[in-house]
């Protein structure tokens, strides 16, 4: 698979999954950004014992950790100028009150339940978390009945 080939497919997927972990649709563009700039340097080094949507995921997942752990040890500034945005992303409230739930959950609730929504198999995303399947479909539940009470609050208030 070219790099190309796999940018496009691959990018979307790994932009829902930041957004699950930031909720800020500037830093997941970063975060997808700063993914596919290790995937393209480590390429080569890609030796096919996992696949390669395992592989580009968890590459994913570690930037997203170490960004959350940045804002931790960081102030927060605002930009003194505002940029137009080129990029445009459909969303609706329902979606982006989704993103915001997710956000609210426990670090690895939100790479499980952001993997989920990628259709990824369990036994996949047991190996990007590194936990057992079991453990993931418990988890996995867990998160979906979370989600389905803030939905369901949501909705009253609608």
């Amino acid at each position: 698979m070219q790099f190309e080939e796999i940018y496009q497919t691959f990018s979307p997927k790994v932009y829902r999954l930041c957004m699950g972990y930031v909720n800020n649709s500037d830093w997941a563009k970063d975060l997808v950004q700063e993914t596919f700039i290790s995937v393209w340097q480590n390429l080569s080094k890609f030796r096919n014992e996992s696949s390669i949507n395992t592989w580009i995921f968890r590459i994913a997942t570690n930037n997203c950790l170490r960004q959350l752990e940045r804002e931790k040890r960081f102030e927060k500034t605002v930009m003194p100028v505002q940029v137009e945005e080129k990029i445009e992303i459909k969303r609706d409230d329902r979606i982006d009150f989704l993103y915001r739930c997710i956000s609210e959950l426990e670090e690895t609730e939100r790479i499980i339940i952001s993997l989920v929504l990628e259709d990824l198999p369990q036994a996949e995303i047991a190996d990007i978390v590194g936990m057992s399947d079991g453990n993931v479909r418990v988890k996995i539940h867990r998160i979906k009945e979370k989600l389905t009470e803030k939905f369901k609050s949501y909705e009253q208030l609608q």
